[in-house]
């Protein structure tokens, strides 16, 4: 099992920023790729961001660059750098680490961030 807990998130202006992390822990080493999606109210859960433990990236094309997800394998934390925010990324955003060897997908609570316009 793998627990995933975020921090960060909050209330900000368009244009402003927000860095959110994720603690991963229990059976680290069974997840390789780390990432970040989000939810908006009414819409489906969607791709953000993700990183290999290699530090291979991939951007949802609405997030590239302004936002950048970064790793720290020796603390086993995911971070996501989020610049010139806009109203439209408003959402609970989760982090989120698929297994390497089962589909079993693990997810943070979610961490709610909401930006004003």
């Amino acid at each position: 099992q793998v627990q995933l807990v975020e921090s960060g998130g909050g209330l900000v202006q368009a244009g402003g920023s927000l860095r959110l992390s994720c603690a991963a822990s229990g059976n680290i080493f069974s997840i390789d790729v780390m990432g970040w999606y989000r939810q908006a109210p009414g819409k489906q859960r969607e791709l953000v961001a993700t990183i290999t433990r290699g530090g291979s990236t991939n951007y949802a094309d609405s997030v590239k660059g302004r936002f950048i997800i970064y790793r720290d394998n020796a603390q086993n934390t995911v971070s996501l750098q989020m610049n010139s925010l806009k109203p439209e990324d408003t959402a609970v955003y989760y982090c989120n680490a698929p297994a390497k060897w089962t589909k079993k997908d693990y997810w943070g609570q979610g961490t709610q961030v909401t930006v004003s316009s």
